[in-house]
């Protein structure tokens, strides 16, 4: 690209040169012929004129006497009727410059020159102007090659920074250029990358999630798929088989969750739920797995409270709590509920060492732990939490205390409540 703005701005400068410098050329070479014609007619008048009033006043006409009136290098000849022809200077040869006048009393005057003045004169006003078309042609490739810098070093940035976002670096870079179109490419390019970085992003959250809400539940379904290889009871089979499709269920909706929360985190279907049957049910689930660490899970508080949620979404954040409890708490994990006000109250604490405090509310940041763990567990909580309009909170980091808190349904409730996945 480079190549062909020189180029082409070298075309443009030689032909406007060409045209115009021969215009100049052949304009300056009349110029300077017809001044020098001019030049020698008028000395031939001026010499005519003296030599009438030299006759008139009856003075001779002699060289010596017209000498001084000739131009160095140019050659006069006056021829008076009746007198010998006087010559002044050296007759020239070959082409010349001629020029006559005659007088009142019948004189003619001649004057020459060789033509070679002219031919010098008109060289070097062509040496003058090839020079200046020689600076002009200089300047203009100076200018031509600035030029081209200016124009192929952002076309060679932004094929480099489209070369980095094919590559997988979705960077803005958000550089500039001072020129328009080359400017619009770049925010094209930004906002591509901007585009494709909240993809990338959105892509690897949900892989995340998905990896950490999934692998609960298949645990759990795991358990409870060895118990039933394990016993020979049948009663106990079918049991355990149904709490294993209960937890199917619950696998479904945590895989449609998460494919909504990766459309839109904030999008929520609250219905109301009773608590007590989401608490029970995650206490059955989380049960032999506390049993075989050698801990307790309990509950206590009030009871009979109906809450707005969405199915599916409390039981994903309360299993959040009571794994976070068993993966870095220690001792008794208990849920007590309790009503302030509107709202209702879950809250979750154990007996172990509690948050740090270098955490505080760091805790419910995405890859923020405190004990080299994902640190997206809570961080999905809280999201999923929020979306139903409720909130997840760190009351106190020791003993810790996590609470959840959703909106009331106050209206007494008489149909059965949705099944709970």
């Amino acid at each position: 690209m480079r190549r062909r703005l020189i180029n082409s701005t070298l075309a443009v400068v030689l032909v406007v040169i060409a045209v115009f410098g021969v215009s100049l050329v052949i304009v300056e070479t009349r110029t300077i012929t017809n001044s020098a014609q001019e030049s020698v007619d008028s000395e031939a008048l001026r010499v005519v004129s003296i030599v009438d009033g030299r006759l008139l006043g009856g003075e001779s006409i002699s060289a010596d006497a017209l000498k001084q009136q000739i131009t160095i290098h140019r050659y006069a000849r006056v021829d008076v009727p009746g007198h010998p022809d006087v010559h002044v200077g050296k007759k020239p040869t070959g082409s010349v410059i001629r020029g006559q006048a005659r007088g009142e009393q019948g004189e003619v005057v001649t004057v020459e020159e060789q033509s070679s003045s002219v031919t010098r004169e008109v060289g070097r006003t062509l040496l003058i102007i090839g020079a200046v078309a020689l600076l002009a042609i200089i300047a203009a490739v100076l200018l031509a090659v600035r030029q081209a810098n200016k124009l192929a070093s952002p076309l060679v940035d932004l094929a480099e920074t489209a070369e980095k976002l094919g590559s997988g670096d979705p960077r803005p870079r958000h550089k500039r250029y001072a020129v328009p179109e080359l400017d619009r490419v770049a925010d094209v390019l930004d906002s591509s990358a901007e585009r494709i970085a909240r993809m990338l992003t959105a892509e690897r959250r949900l892989a995340a999630d998905a990896s950490h809400q999934l692998r609960t539940p298949l645990t759990a379904l795991s358990m409870r798929l060895e118990e039933i290889t394990l016993t020979e009871d049948l009663d106990t089979a079918q049991e355990e088989a149904a709490i294993a499709l209960n937890q199917v269920e619950r696998l479904t909706d945590v895989v449609e969750r998460l494919l909504t929360n990766a459309r839109d985190p904030r999008t929520g279907s609250a219905v109301a739920l009773d608590l007590d049957r989401i608490i029970k049910q995650q206490i059955e689930e989380w049960k032999p797995v506390y049993r075989s660490a050698g801990r307790a899970i309990v509950r206590s508080g009030r009871q009979g409270v109906w809450v707005m949620a969405t199915p599916g979404a409390i039981a994903q954040v309360l299993a959040a709590l009571i794994e976070n409890s068993l993966m870095h708490g220690g001792g008794t994990v208990a849920l007590r509920t309790r009503v302030t006000g509107n709202q209702a109250v879950i809250e979750v604490t154990d007996e172990g060492p509690g948050v740090s405090p270098d955490l505080g509310a760091r805790i419910f940041e995405r890859a923020i732990s405190g004990h080299n763990s994902t640190g997206i567990g809570l961080a999905v909580a809280r999201d999923l939490a929020e979306a139903d309009g409720g909130r997840l909170e760190l009351l106190q980091p020791y003993p810790p205390v996590f609470a959840l808190f959703l909106s009331r349904e106050t209206q007494e409730r008489k149909e059965p409540e949705r099944p709970v996945r």
